[in-house]
């Protein structure tokens, strides 16, 4: 639900695209003497994913080389993390940093909320399987073995991507709206159960009317409610899924700044959404970040990040006539 918006992304199809004369600059500037990166930049932003995954394609065929292989080698630090992203496949790129975020150094819980509260059954599905490919590990498994209690519990059900699509039931959401209050009064672990069976597989449309419901049940809205009553990656949780069934670029223009204000420009979180919706939603979350903070998400990551990172965030974030 995007509230009438169209959406869109902020990286299109090239057009005149030439997969091999791309490659062959890419080749000249990844082999040549010193890295030429604002040519690795201006390629690899400019083009979508489809079209990144036909020029490795012709990298391959041209030089023998695996061209990710070869940006791992000739780039560092976050602007590796950023051109090497761009060049996974969506699915494959969800696996990649599910799978980094639950096997890391350091449990990165925010990454599987941003992922698994935000994805439809499709992508879900999609990237089980590419975790599957890539890691030979089943990621359902790995999230039980990982994480634990309630968090694992809801985290399970939306891996599962089992939520209905499409249907509403207008005499059922005031019923889900009471079992919701109950589990916000109660608090015991089998109220805890149902509030999440609820969020994690009633459709968007369903949720939609259970929230006005428990509105007019409560006179509170559900996310004060949840944040009153629970706590922990839990809570953080149940508020990511109602936030992304009223409006996903809302929710991840909020992370962004959360990530750039509030945790020291969180360059994992900056990175994963800003390739991750590269192609879906990115202008859209682009224009809640300016309605909501004042300042446009550009002039944000211009002023925290520097040098060829800073280029390629601001290649892909793109920005207004004002921002430039």
């Amino acid at each position: 639900m995007y509230c009438g918006d169209y959406i869109q992304g902020t990286i299109f199809p090239a057009l005149n695209f030439n997969p091999v004369m791309d490659a062959q600059m890419l080749g000249g500037a990844l082999q040549g003497i010193g890295c030429e990166k604002d040519m690795v930049i201006d390629i690899l932003t400019q083009r979508c994913n489809a079209q990144r995954l036909m020029i490795a394609e012709a990298y391959r065929d041209m030089y023998g080389r695996d061209l990710i292989m070869d940006l791992k080698e000739n780039l560092s630090h976050h602007f590796k993390d950023v051109m090497v992203g761009l060049m996974y496949p969506p699915a494959s790129y969800d696996a990649h940093e599910f799978w980094h975020a639950m096997k890391g150094a350091d449990m990165e819980e925010n990454c599987l909320i941003d992922i698994l509260a935000s994805r439809s059954n499709g992508e879900i599905f999609q990237m089980k399987e590419a975790y599957l490919m890539q890691y030979n590990n089943d990621l359902q498994q790995d999230i039980y073995s990982e994480t634990s209690g309630h968090f694992r519990d809801t985290l399970m059900n939306l891996a599962q991507g089992t939520r209905e699509e499409g249907y509403a039931d207008p005499a059922m959401a005031a019923q889900d709206a009471m079992v919701l209050w109950e589990a916000c009064q109660q608090k015991t672990g089998e109220h805890k159960n149902m509030m999440q069976m609820i969020l994690c597989n009633k459709s968007y449309q369903q949720l939609w009317m259970v929230f006005q419901e428990f509105q007019n049940i409560s006179g509170q809205d559900i996310v004060d409610a949840i944040n009153e009553c629970y706590d922990g990656y839990f809570q953080e949780l149940l508020v990511a899924i109602v936030l992304c069934v009223r409006d996903k670029p809302s929710y991840f223009a909020y992370r962004l700044y959360n990530a750039i204000h509030e945790y020291g420009f969180h360059n994992k979180t900056i990175i994963r959404i800003l390739i991750a919706r590269s192609e879906i939603d990115l202008m859209n979350i682009r224009r809640r970040y300016k309605e909501r903070y004042g300042k446009s998400l550009f002039h944000d990551i211009k002023h925290f990040a520097s040098g060829h990172y800073e280029t390629a965030l601001l290649a892909i974030c793109a920005g207004d006539a004002e921002d430039y």
